[in-house]
């Protein structure tokens, strides 16, 4: 596994712009007024504006994402070591993942690698 992305959900995407910017020392490599992209190494710092999720929609928390070979399979060795996966493997229009808990109640998302 690798460190994918670190993303943040906040009423003040701007603010979080600039302070990223600064501690980067680099500008987003996207942004909008919604969210911004900067990225850290080989990780995405992905800024998200908070939103009011749609029933069953997946929640506006911080969370980090972890990028493994088969999401499918990584989930079935995190319920085989009695880790509970809070939401199964789907595809998103920005790739298949799933999400799970941290044991602290911090969201981890398992991203499936591209290619």
């Amino acid at each position: 596994m690798k460190l994918a992305e670190a993303a943040f959900f906040t009423p003040d995407v701007e603010g979080m712009t600039a302070f990223y910017r600064a501690l980067l020392g680099a500008a987003p490599m996207a942004k909008s007024a919604d969210m911004a992209i900067f990225m850290a190494g080989q990780t995405k710092v992905f800024i998200h504006r908070t939103y009011q999720p749609e029933e069953g929609g997946l929640p506006p928390e911080n969370h980090l994402a972890f990028a493994v070979p088969d999401v499918d399979g990584a989930c079935a060795g995190m319920a085989a070591a009695g880790i509970p996966v809070e939401r199964v493997p789907q595809d998103y229009y920005w790739g298949r993942s799933a999400y799970l808990r941290a044991p602290d109640g911090m969201l981890i998302e398992l991203i499936q690698e591209a290619g």
